[in-house]
């Protein structure tokens, strides 16, 4: 009998390269809390289409807002406080404890205790191709409800599509009578009342899913990055919800106010277009929303997103294809909008935060961003509108997500790669 009261009393007892040369394309498989398929990969895909309209384009050279930096020595500590198989993403439930996602579809939950419990009922995954278990949230109503959203690489019957699903998270074990309620370790947990709100459509192969989350400030909607699966030109087609970014409800519906809103269909939930493979998705403290996605061979991007822009690929990019087949710089298109910040050659960034602790005072309104063909952590400062790469540390290690505890911590993920272990890194200040 699953026991939502008793996870309720813990949780308050508690608080007391084909692709991209730093992405792998294949992915691990595994049975432990989740099921995997596995599906076939896309052929590499190393250039436009001959007839891509660029050619026509003369190039106007980018020669502002690269970031590049050399690496320098990370004025913190580091502590390994965890172990686990190809994560993916982690967050913070209200309470402090962990989600962790594994890309092989294992959901973990860890404790204050350090101790990592498996959380059941994941649904079947994807693998191969950068697919599996993606991102993870919780709900704005958690303390609540208990609901949490995650995102995956789902199998469907003509490939894999990028799916967003909502669940409770429930323990299951003795019965509680507060105060006799039993310690969290001795609980098991599961999901509860799995259901996809939300698909990309346009199944089939390719990896780049995107996959991240973002909650809006007010708690009333969902952000969504949908990766163009290797397939450049979707991109650039409203009606494919590929390379985009998307404005839900909390019921995965398209968003009221939405730029193309009374178009319907994948229109109506476009918030901004012409992304590659968007792997950082924040919310600055003055609702300005910050995304960063891989590039081709060189040309990584930071975008402030406003609603309604189209963001240039695959059309425009300050990187090249890997066939070497160049591809005109964003200045080029100054319809198009152009990246904040870039990099070029390519570090790669993955997950991001916001930084708003007091552990690291330093550190406040900055973007803390992994890295991974560049291993390392990247701080970019940001005021307003304007951002300005400020610190590039060498962590020794493809860095996969990041994440702010609630004492003002900095939490990382280390990429597993293909069948490695990966870390779980706690960053303080230097002793």
């Amino acid at each position: 009998m699953i026991q939502r009261l008793a996870f309720a009393a813990a949780l308050l007892a508690s608080s007391a390269c084909s692709g991209h040369s730093g992405e792998p394309a294949a992915a691990q498989n595994g049975t432990a809390g989740g099921r995997t398929a596995s599906t076939p990969s896309a052929p590499p895909v190393t250039k436009l289409p001959d007839n891509a309209p660029t050619a026509s384009v003369r190039n106007v050279a980018a020669t502002t807002g690269r970031g590049n930096l050399p690496q320098t020595k990370p004025p913190f500590h580091v502590e390994t406080i965890g172990q686990f198989d190809a994560p993916f993403a982690m967050a913070f439930l209200p309470n402090g404890w962990l989600l962790v996602t594994e890309k092989a579809g294992h959901l973990r939950l860890r404790l204050p205790s350090g101790v990592v419990k498996n959380v059941t009922d994941v649904p079947e995954v994807a693998t191969g191709g950068q697919g599996g278990l993606l991102d993870v949230a919780a709900a704005p109503d958690f303390d609540r409800t208990n609901t949490i959203y995650f995102s995956f690489a789902e199998p469907r019957p003509g490939g894999s599509s990028l799916a967003l699903a909502r669940a409770t998270l429930d323990a299951h074990g003795a019965a509680c009578n507060e105060p006799n309620c039993p310690p969290p370790e001795d609980l098991e947990y599961q999901l509860d009342g799995v259901s996809v709100i939300w698909r990309a459509g346009s199944d089939g192969v390719g990896g780049q899913f995107g996959a991240k989350i973002a909650l809006s400030p007010d708690g009333k909607y969902l952000f969504l990055s949908s990766g163009e699966r290797q397939r450049f030109t979707p991109a650039q087609d409203p009606d494919q919800a590929l390379g985009k970014i998307l404005r839900l409800t909390l019921d995965g519906k398209p968003a009221p106010g939405n730029p193309m809103y009374a178009a319907g269909g994948v229109r109506a939930m476009t918030w901004s277009s012409g992304h590659r493979n968007p792997y950082g998705l924040v919310f600055a403290p003055d609702g300005r929303l910050w995304e960063e996605e891989m590039g081709p061979k060189g040309g990584d991007e930071l975008n402030l997103i406003e609603p309604g822009r189209n963001y240039g690929w695959p059309l425009v990019s300050n990187g090249d294809n890997y066939s070497g087949q160049p591809i005109p710089d964003h200045p080029s298109r100054p319809d198009l909008a152009a990246p904040v910040l870039w990099w070029n050659p390519s570090i790669s960034p993955a997950g991001m935060i916001y930084y708003s602790g007091g552990m690291f005072p330093q550190f406040r309104n900055s973007l803390v961003i992994g890295t991974m063909s560049t291993p390392g952590l990247m701080r970019v400062a940001v005021n307003g509108a304007k951002a300005t790469a400020a610190d590039f540390w060498d962590m020794g290690a493809r860095i996969r997500d990041v994440a702010q505890a609630p004492d003002g911590s900095i939490w990382l993920l280390q990429d597993g790669g293909r069948g490695s272990d990966g870390k779980l890194m706690r960053l303080t200040p230097e002793r």
